[in-house]
């Protein structure tokens, strides 16, 4: 990991792990998709669940990053990625990232093909039916996320702070030849990283110290986007707990020089967590976020259910939905 790579504080930047996560599981589900003869693909990452940010990595340590196939349907792949760091001075290995991404495979032949994914042989034949439970669940999340397609990001002058207009941020990226795959549409790892350098902007906007990505929740992507498309990342405060910030960033193509499609689309959404960090690396409180509008509010309610959720889960208390 080189300063590049890394914030002021020389914490590596979540981006830069989820960029080489999705690279990793783009690398062994188009090996996977391509395992038979027929027709040649290339694997599109359609879906990333809740990824946590296990532990810091920071300049000069070496990122080890492994990925397996844990699942296919018909139409995808599951693959579970692990990132472990080294340092090299020392020899100390610690487990930084665990992922589980989804892929379909697309025909070089024509992008908007999705072929059949080759079958996959499991050590034990629970492990075929703890996968098929997965894909299930997170096609039914898929289909929950579709319905805030439609909403937007809008500026406002003269914002008061720890509200959300006043840390709400925007990045406008053209999309070259180099972000993209041979398909010539982005690599999954590009959009991630994108938006989780926007969610950090927000954070830092917020709470005006260090901060660092502590988690990332499931991100599904709605559509492909492809090369000479401008995309608009907007990111804004939804919820914070005393320790905690989530930021959900929302991703528009537009697709200035394709005749073809005019309209400008939704591509990509997600909920990431920020935590506020002092100079010597220990948690710091976030100032409360101030919802005005009706709207903010009820992202807000939306938000904390979510942290209690994810708080009950980890203490092995789930909370029955209601």
């Amino acid at each position: 990991m080189r300063p590049d790579d890394a914030n002021i504080a020389g914490n590596v930047h979540g981006g830069t792990i989820l960029k080489m996560i999705e690279e990793a599981g783009a690398i062994i589900s188009t090996r996977h998709c391509n395992s038979q003869n027929g027709e040649r693909c290339v694997a599109a990452l359609a879906r990333v669940e809740r990824t946590d940010f296990l532990s810091p990595m920071c300049i000069g340590e070496v990122a080890h990053v492994s990925a397996e196939i844990t699942y296919t349907s018909k139409h995808s792949v599951e693959v579970q990625v692990n990132v472990m760091s080294e340092n090299i001075l020392t020899g100390t290995k610690k487990l930084t990232n665990k992922a589980t991404l989804w892929y379909v495979p697309l025909s070089l032949k024509n992008v908007d093909k999705v072929l059949e994914v080759p079958p996959f042989v499991y050590s034990r034949q629970e492990q075929e039916e703890e996968g098929r439970k997965r894909y299930e669940a997170q096609k039914l999340e898929r289909m929950e996320t579709k319905w805030r397609n439609g909403d937007i990001v809008q500026p406002v002058l003269n914002p008061e702070p720890n509200t959300v207009s006043y840390s709400q941020s925007s990045l406008i990226h053209l999309v070259g030849p180099s972000d993209c795959t041979l398909h010539g549409f982005v690599h999954g790892g590009v959009t991630m990283k994108l938006m989780d350098e926007v969610a950090g902007i927000v954070a830092a906007r917020h709470c005006k110290t260090n901060i660092v990505t502590a988690s990332v929740d499931a991100i599904n992507f709605h559509d492909k986007i492809r090369k000479g498309c401008v995309i608009t990342i907007c990111g804004r405060m939804t919820f914070t707990s005393n320790k905690s910030m989530e930021i959900e960033v929302l991703v528009d193509a537009d697709p200035v020089v394709d005749n073809s499609q005019q309209q400008r689309y939704r591509a990509a959404s997600a909920f990431f967590t920020f935590v506020s960090l002092s100079q010597e690396g220990k948690p710091l409180p976030v100032p409360q976020l101030v919802p005005e509008t009706e709207d903010e509010k009820k992202r807000f309610e939306e938000g904390k259910g979510r942290y209690l959720q994810m708080k009950a889960k980890r203490q092995g208390q789930v909370e029955p939905q209601a």
